[in-house]
């Protein structure tokens, strides 16, 4: 993890509007605070951690990490992220297929934690183990019985078991952890604000480590996200007055970490809007194409508006002219 990373953590960790995940596509635990949460901050040269009474991130130098700076379009808006990356091999983990016991957990955030048995279960990802933390013995004892089965296996009764302990959450990667110390909710319920979890099935069985709109190198697979403040949403996804301060902090996190690539193309755009020159076309990949649309909405979001913007937005982002409320990103992307 290079000195500009670390940095950046330093910063981002004492910041309540920043948000961060880790997991992956399918399963992904979230930690989330709030302005004048109580909250137990560390920072050193080579870690960070941030620790409340609903859940805890904590996250450790690795000489090897990348961090990538994306942007993606949701249904009228745009996301913004930072994925700290390792290689398929420093990022590796588990990858248990099964339920599995693996003792006490000795690294848990809080000490009065750390007696209490930790269980993979076993979702097979690549770069991260998900497991629960059992603190009562015959709550382990009974979960114990059917350790080597899959969760989801017809008839197992481990979920059940787990969903009616409603046990911590403990999810972890090469980079460090993401502890929920709030309940699970109901199926039919909505989840907390704040820390939580959230598991997939039918997602987890694709096998990706990341959604495909993220650009993530081939070869490397993301160990934690870390989300900067919107400029035009709050931590819940609902749309809020453009902040320009976010929004040019967060440009200026994509020149340090992000695709020259995508930071060109938005720049043509920017530059042909303002020079008040007609649409024309413009190559690209996927990752290209969305970079258009994303330079448009920031340019209509900012308000900026024109006939020229207006004729740009209908060539390449007609469903940019819709006025439907943002979508909310309580998944980042997943």
């Amino acid at each position: 993890m290079n000195a500009a990373t670390i940095d950046l953590l330093h910063r981002a960790i004492t910041d309540p509007d920043t948000q961060w995940s880790l997991g992956t596509f399918g399963a992904i635990a979230e930690f989330s605070r709030d302005r004048g949460e109580p909250v137990a901050l560390r920072h050193s040269d080579n870690a960070v951690s941030a620790v409340t009474a609903r859940g805890g991130i904590a996250l450790q130098h690795h000489p090897r990490n990348r961090a990538l700076a994306s942007e993606s379009i949701t249904k009228s808006g745009w996301n913004q992220r930072i994925a700290l990356c390792l290689s398929d091999t420093d990022g590796a983990m588990g990858r248990r297929t099964v339920l599995t016991e693996l003792g006490a957990d000795a690294e848990a955030l809080r000490a009065s934690d750390r007696d209490s048995i930790l269980f993979d279960l076993g979702l097979g990802a690549p770069h991260a183990d998900f497991c629960v933390r059992m603190d009562g013995r015959d709550v382990a004892a009974g979960l114990r019985q059917h350790a080597g089965r899959a969760v989801f296996e017809p008839g197992n009764p481990a979920m059940g078991l787990i969903l009616a302990a409603n046990p911590h959450r403990v999810f972890i990667s090469r980079l460090g952890r993401i502890e929920v110390y709030q309940p699970i909710p109901p199926a039919s319920g909505r989840s907390p604000e704040g820390p939580h979890t959230h598991v997939l099935p039918r997602l987890l069985r694709s096998g990706r480590t990341h959604p495909a709109t993220e650009p993530i190198p081939d070869g490397w697979v993301p160990c934690a996200h870390l989300y900067p403040p919107h400029p035009a949403r709050n931590g819940s996804g609902e749309p809020r007055p453009f902040d320009l301060p976010r929004h040019d902090s967060f440009q200026s996190m994509m020149m340090r970490f992000g695709s020259p690539e995508s930071l060109a193309i938005k720049r043509r755009v920017r530059d042909a809007i303002l020079a008040e020159r007609p649409p024309s076309a413009m190559a690209g990949d996927r990752h290209g194409r969305a970079s258009i649309r994303i330079a448009l909405r920031q340019l209509k979001a900012a308000g900026h508006d024109s006939p020229i913007l207006q004729s740009w937005i209908g060539d390449f982002d007609p469903a940019g002219l819709e006025t439907d409320a943002e979508e909310a990103d309580l998944h980042h992307d997943g």
